[in-house]
């Protein structure tokens, strides 16, 4: 005995079973719809990693607070820089360093990612390929906005005022949350070149720990010997150093162009390492997904 299918209405599950077709498919969402959900997806099981492996976010609690404490209450006894408490001077360059350490924190976590299998497995089913580095992207910045969050949230604890109002404070939120897009790029693509953590950590610090102190983060720039006061006055970092401490304070710095105009010097080299690590990010996993 077989059911009969009524042509007019669209048959119930259970006349489909009694007639032995299949369950239809629910419609798919489209391309857009599905890279969204995709990589909300992965940014939740990123983040949920946290909770088993705690110590991850040690980049950006407990080496910020290391830094924070030891430059202010060591550095702020021998350093003196005219018209400015150092507290003023410091906590801007901090969270310019914090910025350039971003890049280490993404890359360790990408190489993490790709040493340990995690991304074969992502490849193998059936999601959008540009989640999978998005989601990267956005967990990343969430964790470093977190370290930013401590940083600033210390610096206020030990007497830094910065000299901002509700615009001021806007900008420099965009500013961060610029750079951080930019840095956490350069070390996803780092990540993906390397595609070893240790290796990552130990060439990422190689990189950025110099050009955090030629950047004028603990002394001025313009009192250095003159090599290195020459490489300081064009890393990318003193541009943004430059431009957060102006921002904060009001107070410019003079040297080279970028000294001497930050923010725009600053949202310049973010839009240049955008345009070049995106890409090659995306190059980079796709020839990875070929193999």
């Amino acid at each position: 005995m077989t059911a009969v299918l009524s042509p007019t209405s669209a048959p119930t599950p259970s006349a489909r079973a009694a007639a032995g077709l299949a369950e239809p498919l629910p419609p798919r969402a489209g391309s857009f719809a599905r890279y969204v959900r995709e990589t909300s997806l992965l940014v939740g099981r990123s983040l949920r990693t946290i909770t088993r492996v705690p110590e991850r976010l040690s980049d950006v609690t407990i080496q910020p607070i290391i830094f924070t404490l030891l430059f202010t209450y060591v550095f702020g006894s021998a350093i003196h820089i005219p018209g400015m408490r150092y507290q003023d001077y410091l906590l801007p360059g901090l969270i310019g360093q914090s910025l350039g350490f971003g890049i280490i924190g993404a890359g360790v976590a990408t190489a993490n990612d790709f040493s340990t299998g995690v991304v074969d497995r992502f490849r193998s089913l059936p999601i959008h390929p540009m989640s999978v580095i998005s989601a990267q992207v956005v967990g990343q910045i969430i964790e470093q906005v977190l370290g930013m969050v401590i940083v600033i949230s210390l610096g206020l604890a030990l007497g830094w005022r910065p000299d901002i109002g509700l615009a001021g404070a806007f900008e420099l939120a965009g500013l961060v949350l610029l750079g951080l897009f930019a840095f956490t790029w350069f070390g996803v693509l780092l990540g993906m070149l390397i595609r070893s953590p240790d290796a990552m950590q130990g060439i990422g610090f190689a990189i950025v720990f110099p050009l955090s102190f030629l950047a004028g983060t603990f002394v001025p720039i313009s009192g250095m010997q003159a090599i290195p006061r020459a490489i300081g006055e064009w890393d990318p970092l003193a541009a943004f150093v430059a431009g957060i401490r102006q921002v904060c304070t009001g107070v410019g710095s003079h040297g080279s162009w970028p000294l001497e105009h930050p923010i725009p010097a600053m949202v310049a080299w973010c839009v240049a390492i955008i345009a070049v690590c995106a890409p090659l990010a995306v190059r980079r996993f796709r020839s990875l997904s070929n193999r």
